[in-house]
């Protein structure tokens, strides 16, 4: 049976475009060198007049050490009420190829009952989410307290908000934390991602010789540092293309959602007759074990290439890491790998280019219970487990600050939002069914009697 609340989210769904419509007017790109940095100003200024309105104190922009303005504000709950922090983020990826939109970017437009615009989905859409939230319960009516936090340069990952977290952690402090920056593992599936792979980023360099020669005169006895680079990433998967690297598990296993061979080939694109690749499920490759990907190759190019034998090459290698598994320790075990694999002797250089540790969320507290309940009591069904290729850094340093404070990670996108990809587009029930399980967690957590005073 619908309650009160419900009909009043649905109610609030025509404002709930017309606050999406003006934030996706605003080309929040956090790039100067694309976007004069006044954009991503006048957005923040809107966020801080936007939040007041609903009912938030305090709201205004800080400075992070990136040159980003975070938006933060609070508003106090009743005494002894747990505090929740809303987080999320107003900048949005660049558009790409405008050529390939078949709207404008940066103007919401209806189709096919979807909206589409940058940002609509990634992360406009659940700044939307929590506005109409707030709206929904009222400022007279808040159960818990509340803190807020909108970043201004996620897309970037220049790390500012993190910093921000060290320098001024009363900001963030808090028993429960709303990271609003995924959403659902299929439409109208409500879910919460409790894992996020790291990632370790290197370049490996090949040489064989002092310089390029002849390949009729010398090929053949020659090292080619093309081939031997081949050899050396062909080294990391087995024959069934798992991930396969010395001191790295590969034996993994996802205890959460199921994800079906036939919907994930859909979702990924894949042509057809070509094999997936690993051993196991699609869920335990894609979250439980470590996967390596050839981002690029510097080599001589097919057109313009001479007949000669390469003398050096080098390739960008990303691994995926899994939670449970350290990055530092999965770094050197992919050093290691690739030095030791290196054929004929061919000099091997690794450099490293990014660290970032996994997350796993804590599942079993107050507010994961009072989430679920809220899951079900908006979307009509139990609410999943699922995990995300991405890394989001902040968790990391959020879980490290708060140790106590139960992270979740929610959101309206799902997959047919096509997030920084032309085309992005968000479903306006998610808006719907995510704002009123947004309000719904709120009173349910707030009966848990899980605040306490410090906050």
């Amino acid at each position: 049976m619908e309650s009160k609340l419900h009909y009043t989210v649905r109610g609030l769904m025509p404002r709930a475009r017309s606050d999406l419509t003006r934030l996706v007017a605003f080309q929040s790109v956090a790039d100067p060198q694309q976007v004069p940095p006044q954009e991503c100003r006048a957005t923040a200024e809107w966020l801080v007049s936007a939040f007041t309105e609903a009912g938030l104190g305090e709201m205004r922009t800080v400075r992070t050490s990136d040159g980003s303005d975070a938006v933060v504000g609070n508003a106090p709950g009743p005494d002894g009420a747990p505090t929740v922090l809303l987080y999320c983020h107003y900048d949005v990826q660049p558009p790409l190829d405008e050529q390939a939109w078949r709207t404008p970017p940066f103007e919401l437009t209806e189709r096919d009952g979807r909206w589409y615009g940058r940002g609509s989905a990634d992360c406009k859409g659940n700044i939307v989410m929590h506005l109409t939230a707030l709206r929904a319960l009222g400022a007279a009516d808040f159960p818990v307290g509340l803190k807020f936090v909108a970043e201004g340069s996620e897309e970037q990952g220049t790390g500012g908000l993190e910093e921000l977290v060290a320098q001024q952690p009363e900001l963030f402090a808090a028993d429960a934390i709303l990271v609003c920056d995924t959403g659902n593992f299929a439409p109208r599936l409500p879910t919460a991602t409790t894992s996020l792979r790291g990632l370790v980023n290197v370049v490996v360099s090949v040489s064989t010789l002092n310089g390029e020669i002849h390949s009729g005169m010398f090929g053949g006895p020659a090292p080619d540092a093309l081939a031997a680079l081949v050899r050396l990433l062909d080294s990391l998967r087995d024959a069934e293309g798992s991930t396969t690297i010395k001191g790295l598990d590969a034996g993994g296993r996802w205890q959460g959602v199921a994800y079906p061979a036939a919907q994930f080939r859909a979702d990924a694109g894949v042509l057809d007759d070509v094999t997936l690749l690993g051993s196991g499920e699609i869920a335990d490759e894609l979250w439980a074990r470590p996967a390596v990907t050839v981002l690029g190759i510097d080599c001589p190019p097919v057109v313009g290439s001479a007949a000669a034998v390469p003398a050096s090459v080098r390739a960008r290698v990303s691994l995926r890491v899994p939670p449970g598994v350290n990055s530092d320790k999965a770094l050197a075990a992919l050093t290691e790998h690739l030095q030791a694999a290196a054929p004929w002797g061919v000099k091997v250089s690794v450099d490293t280019e990014a660290v970032g540790q996994p997350f796993q969320a804590k599942t079993d507290g107050p507010a994961y219970a009072a989430l679920g309940a809220a899951m079900r009591a908006a979307y009509g069904t139990d609410m999943v487990f699922a995990g995300q290729g991405g890394s989001i850094p902040l968790c990391n340093v959020l879980s490290t600050m708060f140790p106590t404070a139960e992270i979740a990670l929610i959101g309206v996108e799902e997959p047919h939002c096509l997030i920084h990809a032309p085309n992005e587009s968000v479903d306006p029930v998610e808006i719907e069914h995510m704002a009123l399980a947004e309000a719904l967690f709120m009173k349910e957590y707030a009966a848990t009697g899980h605040g306490r005073s410090s906050r």
